[in-house]
């Protein structure tokens, strides 16, 4: 069971690096919570692959500046949509 976390971690890792992907779609993508993306690669990773992990980091980091104004747009487009009660 081990080997699959860590396999696990490494494989969420490179899918967020090559994707550039947050950590939302990269559970939705694999089926997962984003509590186990998140824990894979900021806790499992950096043990096991830390060249990797500090891309994954720069990523992230990209994802967190940007995400008022993702949450900006996407309730511009609600409101835009006429549908108010999402």
């Amino acid at each position: 069971m081990r080997f699959f976390v860590e396999e696990r971690a490494v494989e969420l890792g490179r899918f967020i690096v090559e994707n550039n992907t947050t950590v939302r779609e990269a559970a939705k993508q694999y089926g997962i919570s984003k509590s186990t993306v998140h824990t894979d690669v900021s806790r499992r990773l950096e043990r096991l692959d830390p060249l990797l992990f500090e891309q994954v980091r720069e990523v992230l980091d990209i994802n967190k500046a940007q995400r008022h104004i993702r949450g900006g747009l996407a309730t511009k487009e609600k409101y835009l949509s006429g549908n108010k009660n999402k």
